[in-house]
């Protein structure tokens, strides 16, 4: 499965059961790289899809990470990902650049990971949006 996540500086995704942050155009940018596929999540998540649950590109299961499959998106708020790594083909990382309140972190260890591409682009309520792709080391390129 291909894991998209959203982290402030600190590594954080929520602060008292709420996302820290939310974009626009991160939402656009998330259906863009699923290219058609469609992107599991939760009922957490999807609310802040509102307009776009109708495309059919959205899968809402809040035992989404037990049914995704190989090539597969996911995207992950509120969910821990350690018990799911052996899974995980690749992880697609949004940067909010900025520090944020955080009680949940991404539990991910991206140190045996490889970057293998790194984007900026503008927001709607940020400047600066980090995109970083990750690759388990030894796989195929991105």
């Amino acid at each position: 499965m291909i894991v998209i996540a959203v982290v402030d500086d600190r590594g954080g995704m929520m602060f008292g059961s709420r996302r820290q942050s939310q974009d626009r155009v991160l939402r656009q940018r998330v259906l863009s790289l699923a290219g058609g596929r469609i992107v599991w999540m939760n009922a957490y998540t999807a609310k802040q899809f509102g307009d776009q649950m109708d495309t059919g590109l959205i899968c809402v299961d809040d035992h989404f990470m037990e049914k995704a499959g190989p090539g597969e998106f996911c995207f992950v708020e509120n969910t821990a990902l350690v018990s799911y790594e052996a899974q995980i083909e690749k992880v697609i990382l949004f940067k909010w650049n900025r520090t944020y309140p955080g009680d949940v972190t991404f539990d991910l260890d991206l140190s045996a990971w490889r970057r293998v591409s790194t984007e900026n682009f503008v927001g709607s309520s940020h400047e600066k949006i980090t995109q970083e792709t990750y690759l388990r080391d030894g796989r195929g390129d991105e």
